[in-house]
């Protein structure tokens, strides 16, 4: 199932944690063109890990409370979970 989502909801959040993701992955390119510290560049990593973890969590919250919420109300309920399912067991 694969349509345009109405993210307005979160999309000032989603935007912001894209942002700093992309903040601490400038700077581990950054690091790494220097020959900086391996823990530090992991560290940094772990930071953009989180930041898209965070904005996963936000994108699947409003795809559920929209989208899942209006196939289960149309009777599509089945399709929806086994989509929600597949991207969560991508995980």
């Amino acid at each position: 199932m694969t349509h345009k989502t109405d993210m307005s909801n979160g999309k000032k959040q989603i935007l912001h944690r894209l942002q700093i993701a992309r903040g601490h992955l400038d700077k581990i390119i950054s690091m790494v063109d220097g020959d900086a510290y391996c823990i530090d560049v992991v560290h940094q990593s772990i930071a953009v890990q989180a930041a898209l973890k965070k904005v996963d969590e936000v994108i699947l919250e409003s795809h559920l409370n929209t989208c899942v919420a209006a196939s289960i109300k149309s009777g599509n309920s089945k399709e929806a979970i086994e989509e929600v399912m597949s991207v969560l067991q991508k995980k």
